[in-house]
């Protein structure tokens, strides 16, 4: 399970980092209200990889966060895009989000036994 973790949590960084730093035209658009759509993005990737790095949760935690605050500044590279102190709490608000869920997994008996076993054998 944190094998799996890992490499979605790092594909979805990756695709989280084109999707932020790529002029306005470019950037993917769905039907969704953006702070939603960062709120889940970031819940999302904060969960896998805290789940994919289940003994590094709270530097995980840190790393996302700080990750979120570079791509707001990024954002103040590219012309058509701005970096937003709003867009950045919702992010980091999302990833905290998404390790409380993934800490919360170790209180339902059949996937926390898993999450347990793979933290104890060093996944």
């Amino acid at each position: 399970m944190t094998r799996i973790s890992r490499i979605l949590g790092w594909l979805l960084l990756a695709a989280l980092v084109v999707a932020t730093v790529v002029p306005i035209g470019l950037r993917p658009v769905t039907e969704a209200p953006v702070s939603p759509e960062r709120f889940g993005a970031f819940a999302l990737l904060e969960f896998l990889f805290a789940l994919g790095y289940p003994r590094r949760r709270r530097r995980v935690l840190a790393v996302v966060i700080l990750a979120a605050a570079g791509l707001e500044a990024l954002q103040m590279v590219e012309v058509t895009r701005h970096g937003r102190m709003t867009d950045f709490l919702v992010k980091g608000m999302g990833g905290s989000l998404g390790v409380a869920m993934a800490m919360g997994l170790a209180f339902v008996p059949a996937i926390g036994a898993k999450v347990r076993g793979s933290r104890e054998a060093g996944g």
